[in-house]
């Protein structure tokens, strides 16, 4: 996981001031954001406030906010698995960039509230194997690896785009940019939003 400052929230109680970080006040309102690469201590982060948030109010809806260059595949269908696995409806917003496993997890937020705003990208392509040495029997256990996680990644992608599997396949062969546009005819997303007012959520029903 990347090292970085994290703000400080100072807020004003009946009892006294109260400090939290950026990241847990947003959680309170149930706001989730992925601001780096995906790898396991990430994924593991997002599931425990994934479902800790269906613990709170199984109903409510979750936000999740995306601007993350993707990662570990494996760890990004983790959290692709807890967000179809729990009650509440997840939606999606992209700022900046959804990439390679984090486009999965933009496009798998609940149908009709996957957001872009107008200048984000969205980039799709296969899974790869890291540097390093190994003999070729792992080399061939890491390949067939590779073509069970694509198959896997464009299932998904099927999925919730309305695309055919082999054109999800033809289309990650190399790396396919989405503009906010294209990614919302696609299937990737379904609107692009420039701004909302004050206090409207992704899901203005949403209690």
């Amino acid at each position: 996981m990347a090292h970085f400052t994290i703000p400080q929230i100072v807020e004003r109680t009946a009892t006294g001031e109260r400090f939290s970080d950026v990241y847990s006040r947003l959680l309170s309102d149930r706001v989730i954001y992925l601001g780096t690469e995906i790898d396991d201590d990430v994924a593991n982060v997002i599931v425990a406030q994934l479902i800790l948030l269906e613990y709170s109010s199984p109903d409510q809806q979750i936000e999740l906010f995306i601007n993350s260059p993707g990662g570990s595949m494996s760890a990004g269908m983790a959290v692709y698995d807890t967000m179809q696995f729990i009650s509440p409806p997840v939606a999606t917003t992209c700022i900046g960039q959804a990439s390679s496993a984090a486009a999965v997890l933009m496009a798998g937020g609940a149908k009709g509230r996957r957001s872009m705003l107008p200048h984000t990208r969205m980039v799709l392509h296969q899974p790869w194997i890291s540097g390093g040495r190994a003999s070729i029997s792992d080399l061939l256990l890491q390949s067939d690896e590779l073509v069970r996680t694509r198959a896997q990644m464009n299932e998904v992608l099927a999925r919730h785009t309305g695309r055919a599997a082999g054109q999800i396949l033809a289309d990650t062969a190399r790396d396919k940019v989405f503009t906010a546009d294209q990614a919302v005819e696609y299937g990737l997303a379904d609107q692009i939003v420039e701004s909302r007012k004050a206090g409207e959520r992704a899901d203005p029903a949403a209690g």
